[in-house]
């Protein structure tokens, strides 16, 4: 097998064409809009809609399992906090992996695994079979996030990418909102097992969508895998000044930001809301302002980077000046986001339901508009294996996901929803800090 890897890492995946120095000549990296863009563009952005709706469908279930099986508010939030912690550990697996391997295969073998966990979903018989197929589900469901960004990062031009991705976080959040609102409306109806059974056929539906739309791939570069090399580019990855931030910022952001959601919903079922899973299912339509933010990021971005290449250009302008004016446009876009989130957290403490969907949605947004960015930015100035280094992100994020409960657990309990909100706010505060680290970092020093 090593052996194997080795000699398919001195030629792209899908062409045999190397110069006179024996280097493989890859084709031209895709440019937006063109055909094969728009195909694997599609074809990711119906997987990653597929990973969250199954990921996320048991969100506004949480207090109809906490009553049905007569659980805390903590143990029912781990259904979920199980399957994005197993999804962050298998970023870490598959990233590198699929380095070495390539990324179509991995990517649509584990999403078809992920899928059949929505099956065996319907079979389990108490709280902790669940929790195990959950934990299963996460793993097969880190696929899929630990090679996607890789993915076009290999295949794409810059401006290329930035819209890529913007298109790609969108279809998380519409995901993640598809699930949600379909999981909670048939589990008012028909009991949270039958829920696993909807999305699992809607899936199953979509992962033969996305089968038949993925491109192969045409620029990727195979490297060899050694568990040596492997974690010495992941430590590569974490002592990069440009990656590092970004990694603990999107995990911190994450860490909240779904977590205010899950306490939101024990919020609401409660006096005088007293709402169902159905109506909670409802609450995550405000994740629309994130998709939304989420496919402006790139935009966004551009523009504020086009501003500062006007001035540039009045001079000698050079490739490396005008890396850094983009640079510097995306950590303004981290920045913004990021105060954005702070923001709409403070507008929930409303006892209105209009005032705490409208906090909620300018949470999405900001969330998702920072996100989107930070993913960009780390494919970006990855120093090679930009899977690893996806994944090392994604890790943060998906870990960030997981343990937030924990932390917000002891000021829902002591203050209830004032108290989420100031234990929230002080995480946010710190990734503020990190965003405005990395607009120094890309900032010239005279």
């Amino acid at each position: 097998m090593a052996s194997s890897l080795s000699a398919s890492s001195t030629a792209p995946s899908d062409s045999g064409h190397h110069d006179t120095a024996g280097q493989p000549v890859l084709p031209s990296p895709l440019k937006v809009h063109g055909r094969d863009w728009r195909r694997m563009t599609q074809a990711l952005c119906l997987g990653s809609f597929v990973v969250f709706i199954n990921l996320y469908v048991v969100q506004p279930m949480l207090p109809l399992l906490a009553t049905d099986l007569g659980l805390s508010s903590l143990q029912a939030s781990l259904s979920l906090s199980v399957t994005t912690l197993t999804l962050a550990l298998a970023l870490l697996v598959f990233g590198p992996l699929s380095d070495a391997l390539g990324r179509r295969r991995l990517l649509l073998w584990t999403l078809a695994g992920g899928v059949a966990c929505s099956g065996l979903a319907l079979l389990a018989e108490g709280f902790w079979s669940l929790l195990a197929v959950r934990a299963l589900q996460g793993f097969l469901l880190g696929g899929l996030p630990a090679v996607a960004v890789a993915y076009m990062s290999d295949e794409m031009e810059q401006p290329a990418l930035m819209a890529a991705v913007g298109l790609y976080i969108s279809a998380n959040s519409l995901g993640g909102i598809s699930g949600r609102v379909a999981g909670g409306v048939v589990a008012e109806h028909w009991g949270w097992q039958m829920s696993f059974a909807v999305i699992g056929g809607i899936s199953l539906l979509l992962l033969a969508a996305l089968w038949q739309l993925l491109p192969r791939q045409r620029r990727f570069v195979a490297q060899p895998f050694h568990p040596a090399s492997m974690l010495a580019g992941l430590g590569r990855h974490l002592r990069n000044p440009r990656l590092w931030p970004v990694f603990l910022l999107g995990g911190l952001n994450f860490f909240i930001f779904v977590n205010l959601y899950s306490y939101m919903t024990f919020r609401l079922s409660a006096a005088p809301w007293s709402l169902g899973s159905q109506w909670l299912g409802l609450l995550f339509l405000t994740y629309l302002a994130g998709t939304f933010g989420a496919s402006q990021s790139g935009r966004l971005a551009q523009r504020l980077a086009a501003g500062r290449g006007q001035a540039l250009a009045q001079g000698a302008q050079r490739q490396e000046e005008q890396d850094g004016a983009q640079r510097r446009a995306q950590a303004l876009t981290m920045m913004l986001g990021t105060a954005l989130l702070i923001l709409g957290t403070l507008v929930t403490l409303s006892h209105s339901l209009i005032g705490m969907l409208a906090g909620l949605s300018l949470n999405a947004f900001g969330f998702f508009l920072a996100h989107a960015t930070a993913s960009a930015w780390v494919g970006r100035n990855a120093e090679g294996a930009r899977a690893s280094a996806s994944a090392l992100y994604l890790t943060a994020y998906y870990l960030g996901a997981s343990l937030g409960g924990f932390w917000l657990e002891p000021f829902w309990q002591q203050a209830g929803w004032p108290g989420v909100v100031v234990g929230g706010v002080s995480v946010l505060l710190v990734t503020l800090g990190l965003a405005m680290l990395c607009w120094r970092r890309a900032t010239p020093q005279h």
